[in-house]
Parts: C-alpha cells; structure tokens; sequence
C-alpha cells in the first residue's frame, strides 16, 4: 500500500472514531439520560426528609444540652446538692453526646464531655468551678432554696422527657429507639428529683 493510501485509511479511520465518539455522548444514541420528573422528585424528597431529620436532632441535643446547663447552674448554686445530682447530670452529658452522634460517640459535645467528667473527680465543690467556666449567657436563675431547685430541675427534666417523646412521632426509627430511651431516663430523673424535693 502507498503512503498516500495508508494516510487516507488513517484519515478515514479518524473520522470514523470521530463519528462514534459523538454518538456515544448523544443521550438518545445510549448516552446517560437526564433524569426523570419522578427521580427528581424523589430527590427533592430525600433532601427534605434529610433536612427535616437534621433538625430534629439538633433540637433533641439543644434541648438536652440546656438541660445540662440547668444541672449546671443549679450545682453551682446548692454545692451540697452534688452527692445527689451528680450521677443524674453525667448521665445527661451522655444523653447529649449520644442524641448529638446518633448514639456513637461523644465527639459532638466536648463541652458536655469536659464538664460531666469534672464533678465525679473531686469534691463536691469542684461542679459549681467547671460550671461557671464555659463562656456565654449569664448562668440561669436558680431559687435560693434547695427544694425550690430541685422541684425546678425535676420540672426541667420532665419538659426535656417530654419534648423528646413528642420528637418520635417523627424520627426515624434507630434515632427514635434513642429518644425513647432517653425520654424514659429523664422521666425516672424527674420522679427521683421530686422525691429528693420532698425529702
């Protein structure tokens, strides 16, 4: 074959991979397809279940974390109360790492993680220290009497519990399993703050 017909044949070849190239990328010749009305409402969809679900943990961990805050200032008001609350408030710091992480780890609420580990080290006037450290809005009142404030904190506990009940008509089913949990932890906590009151 000549030089002139071996570039021909090349020339041809060429455009005919051109030619194939250019249909490949043609939606109606196989190409990926645009998606359809349906997809792209069931999108729409998953991003609103998406974002409907992120709120809602965000208001479960508020909601836990300004219970925590409460245990806090009441803590920092009634030192003797300590021995009493302190194994209430760890285990709220661990409900708002928990709602915060969908159960995993504590990663999400260092503050929380930070302040529940103090109290249990050392005295009981270690809490009322760690509690007014943090930096942000003037601490919550807190009745001068102790029974006043437990009856406050168990009312507290009581409105977390029942925020996070109400939450599970619209959680998904894990995360709903853990705010079961926790509603029915803060639950117990109000009754044994309430007859701490009483006592």
């Amino acid at each position: 074959m000549t030089t002139t017909g071996r570039r021909a044949l090349l020339v041809a070849g060429a455009a005919a991979g051109a030619a194939a190239l250019a249909g490949c990328g043609s939606p109606s010749d196989g190409g990926t397809p645009p998606p359809s009305a349906a997809e792209r409402e069931a999108q729409r969809e998953a991003e609103r279940v998406a974002r409907a679900e992120a709120a809602l943990r965000q208001r479960a961990v508020a909601s836990a974390r300004g219970l925590l805050e409460r245990y806090d200032a009441t803590l920092a008001a009634h030192p003797a109360l300590a021995p009493r609350l302190t194994p209430l408030r760890r285990s709220v710091a661990a409900h708002a790492a928990a709602l915060g992480e969908g159960g995993t780890t504590v990663a999400p609420a260092p503050d929380s993680a930070k302040a529940s580990a103090a109290p249990p080290a050392t005295s009981s006037t270690t809490p009322p220290a760690t509690a007014t450290t943090p930096a942000g809005p003037a601490p919550l009142p807190v009745p001068a009497d102790p029974r006043a404030a437990l009856k406050e904190l168990a009312a507290a506990a009581r409105t977390a519990a029942d925020g996070h009940t109400a939450a599970l008509l619209t959680a998904p089913p894990e995360y709903a399993r853990l705010l079961a949990s926790v509603a029915a932890a803060g639950a117990a906590h109000a009754y044994l703050l309430t007859e701490g009151a009483r006592a």
